[in-house]
């Protein structure tokens, strides 16, 4: 099996929610059936929300270390960390399994796809998803200004009712707008969202990409 290093931190509990998802998606019956993961959690990565690129040399510099440890494939669960795929791939040489390519891809045959995320994210989203010939469904402006102060609150460890009810209005936007699928965009989503809250699937990239990570690896 390949060694899977992991760039996390971003944030610590959405981390923590993808390798329980990578540990369920592994078929296994004793310890040594599982991956071996190197995991550099880094919460201390600048913020990916402000424009500017500073989280892309820090982004390179963990990819850099966890080659030198032993990782054959990388995994980052973070949306927005993406916008510097192509840097940690560059000083790395190493695969990045991209989570934003799996997420769209487990939408299927939706062609209305609805994504919740930060705004950089989106921007991500919105390029790949018309690239591939779908209607992007992204929130209003004030909708996105609630989502964002829910994703500090989801960061600063609330996770409650209150929570997971205006994570949950949120998507009910998006269905309301003709969203055939929704992407959950940012990993701290389903920390709070799941399926039974929408009427429409719910795409996990954090769990498509434990699966991916599997297949990878083994």
């Amino acid at each position: 099996m390949k060694i899977l290093g992991v760039l996390g931190g971003m944030g610590p509990a959405a981390t923590l929610d993808f390798l329980a998802k990578l540990q369920a998606a592994t078929p296994a019956a004793r310890d040594q059936d599982h991956l071996r993961v190197l995991m550099d959690l880094n919460p201390q990565v600048p913020d990916r929300n402000v424009e500017g690129g500073a989280a892309g040399p820090v982004l390179a510099e963990m990819a850099v270390r966890l080659r030198e440890a032993g990782a054959e494939v990388l995994a980052m669960p973070c949306n927005t960390a993406h916008l510097h795929a192509e840097e940690i791939r560059a000083a790395s040489g190493l695969p990045l399994l991209d989570l934003i390519d799996l997420a769209i891809a487990a939408a299927g045959n939706a062609r209305r796809i609805g994504v919740l995320g930060t705004r950089l994210a989106l921007d991500l989203y919105r390029t790949r998803l018309t690239a591939a010939g779908r209607e992007p469904i992204l929130p209003t402006e004030e909708a996105q200004s609630a989502f964002m102060d829910i994703l500090y609150r989801i960061k600063s460890g609330d996770t409650g009712p209150t929570a997971r009810a205006l994570m949950a209005a949120c998507a009910g936007g998006l269905e309301q707008r003709g969203a055939e699928a929704i992407i959950a965009g940012c990993t701290e989503v389903p920390l709070v969202l799941s399926a039974d809250d929408l009427a429409v699937p719910l795409i996990d990239g954090s769990a498509e990409l434990a699966r991916a990570c599997v297949a990878a690896c083994r």
